[in-house]
């Protein structure tokens, strides 16, 4: 074999093997794919949040096949994860008060109304939590069913919440209309190279 054609193999190797390396976010890996829920999901995009110029979490959305479009990403009843890492710490309390007023930059006062048993289910397990340390690992995932499930740090808080509503009014307050923040909504919609 020349010594030509051997570079060219191993240039392809190593390009390939680069092409499925976790992407770092904030000092946080987002590996390309994982397994959720018996299922393997792939990363769509992943993204910082930064507030007045503060980093305050990394974001990773997982969905079965990759979509760049936040209506056809929030309509999908399949299988998804968003994966938070704090780079800060936190409280819950005040992690649950931003989903809060994301929920309510994205919706009508009537969908917040029929949101609230599951809003309130889902900030009481939050709540639960106490703090949110940086590094923390919170994960939201829509299970099959459509139900939402809250784990932290490997531990599921409370019960799966049931409410099929609840996981489109999450991902609003990223993707919707009116995001939490711009630049990370962009990195959401844009598939990791």
């Amino acid at each position: 074999m020349s010594r030509f054609i051997r570079s060219l193999l191993i240039a392809a190797l190593l390009s390939a093997g680069v092409a499925q390396a976790a992407i770092q976010v904030g000092g946080v890996d987002y590996e390309p794919q994982l397994s959720a829920q018996k299922r393997t999901l792939t990363l769509n995009g992943a993204g910082l949040r930064t507030r007045l110029g503060f980093k305050v979490y990394a974001m990773g959305l997982y969905l079965r096949a990759p979509l760049a479009d936040a209506a056809a990403i929030i309509a999908d009843e399949g299988e998804k994860r968003i994966r938070i890492v704090p780079i800060r710490d936190l409280e819950a309390k005040q992690f649950g008060d931003a989903l809060l007023t994301g929920l309510e930059k994205n919706h009508e006062p009537a969908e917040l109304a029929a949101l609230k048993p599951a809003t309130e289910a889902l900030l009481g397990a939050l709540n639960a939590v106490g703090a949110v340390k940086s590094g923390t690992e919170i994960l939201l995932d829509q299970l099959a069913n459509g139900a939402t499930r809250l784990v932290v740090n490997g531990q599921q808080q409370g019960e799966d919440i049931l409410d099929t509503k609840l996981y489109p009014a999450l991902l609003r307050i990223w993707l919707g209309v009116r995001p939490a923040d711009h630049d990370l909504r962009d990195a959401l919609l844009e598939r990791p190279r």
